[in-house]
């Protein structure tokens, strides 16, 4: 095997555990999420992140390789900072806490996104198509993910902005009722 095979089957053997952790933490999202559109968002990554291991089962199949998972520290750091992001996001205002939550999503997108992106053009340098393919069609999963987060922040942001305010005009109001009463 060369040196840009053995990079390619390492690479994907950290996908795969990377993939493994999201498979676990993906239902914790989608539990902690409120907004129905993010919770369905978490939830159909979900699905689509048990085929990305799949595929990947595929890929090193073509390749001749072990399909095994190398520890993703990467990953782990990623996964963790979401575990305090929901942790933290139930101190918070609902949309504060979903903004929370699509943060931390979305750096998982984009740790995804090079790697796939990465990987896919190893292995087309080295002719190997079908794994090429297989990459590609996850990265472009990946890539929907996050636009499709990046949809859902506007109306959040929105809300967010606009409860303070509320909360304002709510304190305003008990101010002057108690003053009347005085």
């Amino acid at each position: 095997m060369s040196a840009l095979q053995e990079l390619l089957v390492e690479e994907m053997q950290d996908l795969m555990h990377a993939e493994g952790q999201l498979v676990k933490a993906l239902p914790k999202m989608a539990r902690a999420a409120n907004n129905p559109k993010l919770k369905q968002a978490f939830e159909k990554h979900l699905e689509e992140t048990k085929g990305h291991v799949e595929r990947l089962k595929q890929a090193f199949e073509l390749l001749g390789a072990r399909p095994k998972a190398k520890v993703c520290k990467a990953m782990q750091g990623l996964v963790e900072e979401g575990s305090e992001q929901i942790q933290e996001g139930k101190e918070k205002e609902e949309a504060v806490s979903d903004l929370m939550l699509v943060a931390a999503a979305q750096k998982v997108e984009h740790y995804e996104i090079s790697g796939y992106g990465t990987l896919r053009t190893i292995a087309e340098q080295l002719g190997e198509s079908k794994v090429a393919k297989l990459l590609a069609q996850t990265l472009a999963e990946e890539e929907k993910a996050d636009k499709l987060l990046t949809e859902l922040s506007p109306p959040l942001l929105e809300e967010a902005n606009q409860q303070p305010a509320e909360e304002e005009e709510e304190e305003e109001r008990y101010s002057s009722a108690r003053a009347g009463k005085r």
